[in-house]
């Protein structure tokens, strides 16, 4: 079966796996290291020890999936030297450093802090263990910056200039940097990644509130989870409508792939909800479509003209089908989540948040929701991008190294055996801890608040020595 494929589709299939694996990480540590940062400074602030259980709790997760993001991003960053060496050796001058200056930068100062976040508090106390903290979530999002900055470069490539031998030569790093298309795509990322850990986060509360739901920690849990839905679902739409605005004008093919306009409409073009593109006949079958709305969106006026993907040559048209349900996936499940978070602010006014069972197993439902929508974004962003890697300007085809079709078959076939296995392994020890309750007697803790205003958990432990009636 797999003589089938030629070494590039084999290619673009292997870095596909890869980066779907690797991506499933990244997008809950970036989240999850950023509500741990909360909690234990709620914890500091407020002395309630059920904030500092939840942290125990998910900083042992954190880890894991930390760990798992790791592996997986460093196996599929070799992949630049043996599929694709000629991509390497021509964008190297640009993307090289970049590359470098997220290891150099956010993963040093990622796995610096690590430890003494995880294993550090009895030993450099509260103060530098929040510090630590704080530079473990600053590092998962410079981290998501970096690597973000060489994804939009790719997409929107500014600052640069040509050799004669085709490699693309820096000449202004801060055009590089800060391209066009770079601050959508950070924060469509950044926020993507707080959904995604939210979700995952209300899920596990809902499961144990289905259990019981007087358990104070696990209600401090759901009710933080369901107000980030509540607060950035709908900030979510609207950056990706800025995002979208900003792929019209740089990528325009791309939105046309996403819209499903094959063909141009001079008078306003409608929204097509859905229906089943048919590449042969270049048209959209069984289309159900909002007359004009296209236009509204994107350009703000009912009639405004839109062209399609009939101006451009075949041979520069990405896979429509491919782009088109992707995109609507994604876009489903962030309308999914305003949803929820509506659903959420509702169960508040009227005091059932904690009781509303039919609330809580929608939550556990969309769990995993936001890997989805993370992964159906990404096919959305890269598969629109082709037939490029650097676009408009490095076709795919002219990036693949000279290798066979059976040595990428090998090694695909290794990673699909491996990757299942190991990270199968990995998921399923992450769903057992999510599976036990938090519980802040079994951590030694007390049972709610355990100090005054004004009162350093340092100096709880001194009054308690001392006998102090105030502790």
């Amino acid at each position: 079966m797999l003589d089938a494929f030629t070494a590039e589709t084999l290619a673009r299939i292997q870095f596909a796996f890869t980066v779907s694996f690797h991506i499933i990480f990244p997008s809950f540590s970036i989240g999850l290291a950023s509500y741990l940062a909360v909690l234990n400074g709620l914890w500091l602030k407020t002395g309630n020890d059920h904030y500092r259980t939840l942290f125990e709790y998910w900083k042992k997760i954190f880890a894991v999936a930390f760990a798992m993001g790791v592996v997986s991003g460093i196996v599929m960053s070799y992949q630049f030297g043996t599929n694709w060496s000629v991509f390497s050796d021509k964008a190297g001058p640009v993307i090289g450093p970049l590359m470098a200056y997220e290891v150099l930068s956010a993963f040093f100062l990622e796995a610096g802090f690590l430890g003494i976040m995880l294993f550090g508090r009895e030993r450099v106390g509260n103060r530098l263990h929040m510090f630590a903290t704080a530079m473990v979530a600053f590092g998962t999002l410079m981290s998501a910056t970096w690597i973000l900055s060489v994804n939009s470069w790719m997409q929107t490539p500014a600052g640069f200039a040509m050799n004669e031998d085709g490699q693309f030569i820096p000449t202004d790093w801060w055009a590089i940097v800060f391209n066009p298309s770079f601050p959508y795509r950070l924060a469509h990322m950044v926020i993507a990644a707080f959904l995604t850990t939210s979700f995952v986060v209300g899920a596990v509360a809902a499961w144990h509130l289905l259990k019981d739901h007087h358990n104070p920690a696990t209600r401090i849990m759901f009710s933080m989870a369901l107000w980030m839905a509540a607060i950035v679902a709908p900030i979510q739409i609207f950056v990706g409508d800025l995002h979208g605005l900003n792929t019209l004008e740089h990528q325009p093919v791309k939105i046309m792939a996403m819209e499903g306009h094959y063909d141009s409409h001079p008078n306003g073009a409608p929204l097509i909800l859905f229906g089943i593109p048919n590449p042969e006949e270049k048209r959209i079958d069984y289309a159900i479509e909002i007359p004009k709305l296209s236009s509204l969106i994107l350009k703000h006026d009912l009639n405004a003209p839109l062209d399609g993907l009939d101006t451009i040559p075949d041979k520069d048209e990405p896979p429509v089908a491919i782009v088109f349900w992707s995109f609507r996936i994604m876009v489903s499940i962030g309308f999914g989540m305003l949803l929820i978070g509506m659903w959420s602010l509702w169960a508040r006014f009227r005091g059932t948040l904690y009781e509303a069972k039919w609330l809580h197993r929608a939550a556990i439902i969309m769990g995993p929701t936001g890997f989805i929508a993370v992964l159906a974004g990404w096919v959305t962003t890269e598969v629109g991008r082709q037939p490029f890697t650097v676009y408009g300007l490095l076709r795919t085809s002219d990036s693949l190294a000279p290798i066979e079709a059976p040595a990428v078959a090998a090694s695909l076939l290794a990673f699909i055996v491996v990757y299942f296995f190991v990270f199968g392994a990995g998921t399923i020890y992450i769903l057992q801890m999510m599976s036990k309750t938090p519980d802040t007697k079994r951590l030694g803790l007390r049972d709610g608040p355990i100090r005054t205003a004004g009162v350093t958990p340092a100096q709880q432990v001194q009054s308690a020595v001392k006998g102090d009636s105030d502790v």
